[in-house]
């Protein structure tokens, strides 16, 4: 079965640009061209019509088009079941924020097998530059990020907010909280941008850091104040080292989901973008 016939149809379907599919399937474009050609042969039917205009599909495209989705996910399911080892099936690589990782990762982990029974599921942590490079070229699957990159190859779909708080080992109140004490959060450009506006008087700190277990080790270390995530800071409530400061404003940071702009429609990744959905929301609303 050429699958790499289906693959560059369906690619054409949603670019509707034969050097853009070039581009997305690293391929060249005469390639792409023979592709079709071969298709087109296969079928006994022309599937493109192409002019100064653009590409389009023909009435034989158009059919073809739910024909083929059907085809590469049964095919997806056939190399899975080929290569399952012992119960677990082809692997599906998750990267997730680091900040994202340390209080509910068990339970999305839980949540997206439930929804991709049969299938292993790598996790690892990394920032949203690079998860979203990642993407790009198939290292991951899915990627959980703060800061999607504006790629038109990129699907992505917002998944909730995390909310951070301020938290001090010595300060009890905002107007007792100095920059000399401070450590600067840095946990993304959107978060950075709605620290500066709310606390200007706050825009420089005696370290600054952009992963949250590193600024909770500094605080706890050292003293002083900061910006973490909520569940971190009830954790360090509770346990006596340190306090919230609790007319400090919190300060919001969106979550995405993204996949290939090719993946987007496909049943596994939507079943396992709806699952983050629900648990994102529960975990961190």
């Amino acid at each position: 079965m050429q699958i790499d016939l289906i693959d560059t149809f369906l690619d054409l379907c949603e670019t509707r640009s034969f050097n853009r599919t070039a581009e997305r399937l690293g391929v060249t474009q005469s390639t792409v061209s023979g592709r079709v050609r071969a298709l087109e042969r296969a079928l006994d039917s022309q599937l493109f019509t192409r002019s100064r205009a653009g590409t389009e599909l023909t009435t034989a495209g158009l059919r073809l088009e739910p024909h083929a989705r059907s085809l590469r996910l049964a095919w997806v399911a056939a190399r899975q079941a080929v290569q399952q080892t012992g119960e677990a099936a082809a692997t599906l690589r998750i990267g997730i924020q680091h900040d994202l990782m340390e209080n509910h990762i068990a339970d999305w982990v839980g949540a997206l097998r439930t929804a991709i029974p049969g299938s292993a599921l790598y996790v690892e942590a990394d920032y949203s530059v690079q998860m979203c490079r990642d993407v790009l070229t198939g290292a991951l699957d899915l990627a959980i990020v703060f800061t999607p990159a504006a790629d038109p190859d990129l699907h992505i779909e917002s998944l909730g907010e995390v909310a951070y708080q301020m938290v001090s080992t010595e300060a009890t109140q905002l107007s007792q909280v100095t920059s000399a004490r401070y450590i600067l959060p840095n946990y993304a450009p959107t978060f950075a941008r709605s620290h500066a506006g709310l606390l200007p008087f706050l825009s420089e700190g005696a370290v600054s850091s952009g992963q949250a277990a590193v600024i909770r080790g500094l605080m706890t270390a050292l003293g002083g104040t900061t910006y973490l995530p909520e569940e971190m800071v009830a954790d360090l409530t509770a346990s006596g080292t340190a306090q919230p400061i609790k007319d400090a404003p919190r300060i919001m940071q969106s979550v995405f989901a993204v996949v290939h702009l090719r993946h987007r429609h496909r049943p596994a990744y939507r079943r396992m973008i709806r699952a983050l959905h629900g648990q994102v929301g529960k975990s961190l609303g």
